[in-house]
């Protein structure tokens, strides 16, 4: 049980440096992220539109 806890520690540990590690990302770059806006990263202006 003890094992299971520590690994439930690090997982939660884990989210929460993702978590502000991507708050740190939207912070620095500026850019304003709005629910239902698709992501665009590393998009090309001129790439073909597959869909």
């Amino acid at each position: 049980m003890k094992r299971v806890g520590a690994w439930l520690f690090y997982l939660v540990g884990a989210i929460a440096v993702a978590y502000l590690a991507l708050y740190a990302y939207v912070t620095f770059t500026g850019r304003d992220i709005t629910p239902g806006d698709p992501i665009r990263i590393f998009r090309k202006p001129d790439a073909p539109n597959y869909s």
